[in-house]
């Protein structure tokens, strides 16, 4: 049986369906009925709806089958949404910077926290939205060149790298799996409550290069939160504990 047609082979107006035939009975029914969105769709629209559903909407995955681009895929995500009606096309104009992750590459069998947190959230399509332990949202998105991210509640620069949860990690896994955070906005470096013992003070001694008697940046709340998501730490009151799964993992 032909695919039904869209638009008018003529004037190229949109075709409705006035009749409706059985054809067991041959009973037939008159009318002007509402075409289903989904018959619709154009033929590239649909393959990329089939794609989306069968990889659970890994626009990574979409884009390795149907050998596109990761803005493509976005962009042709957007086209879709718009034509079902789910959203208007002023709303779909407002879509963030799209991340183009065509090159990017990961070692999906490492343990580094750098590396899970990285495939994570290359998985996500490059953002993630994740909670601190007092349930504030924040956002964390790849940097464009997929080293490093931002997150909208650590106004710093350069990105981080992802290498920081390497390096929280290393201290916990010295301190039989869990440390405390520390304080980093009340203390300077070396400080009981932001020496090397802590999570904030290992990240300024180790990642930052920052010296004793420095003030320094505190970003462990949102870090707590990302380790967090990842399944790799968890964020309790005052410290972060390795979880069981990481350990057995390592």
């Amino acid at each position: 049986m032909p695919k039904m047609m869209k638009h008018c082979p003529v004037c190229n107006s949109d075709l409705i369906i006035n009749s409706l035939l059985c054809p067991t009975c041959k009973l037939e029914l008159r009318g002007e009925f509402e075409i289903n969105p989904f018959e619709q769709l154009s033929e590239d629209q649909t393959a990329f709806l089939y794609s989306f559903l069968k990889n659970r909407g890994n626009l990574s995955a979409v884009q390795a089958n149907l050998q596109i681009s990761y803005p493509t895929a976005k962009k042709r995500l957007g086209e879709l949404l718009v034509q079902l009606g789910i959203e208007d096309k002023d709303s779909a104009g407002e879509n963030k910077e799209l991340l183009d992750m065509t090159n990017w590459t990961y070692d999906k069998s490492s343990r580094k926290a750098s590396d899970i947190i990285r495939s994570k959230l290359i998985a996500c399509g490059g953002r993630a939205v994740v909670h601190t332990a007092r349930g504030l949202p924040c956002e964390v998105v790849v940097s464009a060149d997929g080293q490093g991210f931002t997150c909208d509640k650590l106004p710093i620069t350069p990105p981080y790298r992802f290498e920081v949860f390497d390096v929280i990690v290393d201290l916990l896994i010295a301190n039989n799996g869990r440390a405390r955070k520390g304080n980093g906005r009340s203390y300077r470096l070396g400080e009981p409550e932001c020496d090397e013992t802590t999570v904030v003070g290992t990240i300024a001694y180790n990642y930052s290069g920052k010296k004793t008697g420095n003030s320094v940046f505190d970003p462990v709340f949102a870090l707590a939160a990302i380790l967090d998501w990842a399944d790799i730490a968890r964020n309790e009151r005052g410290e972060l504990v390795l979880t069981a799964s990481y350990k057995s993992a390592l």
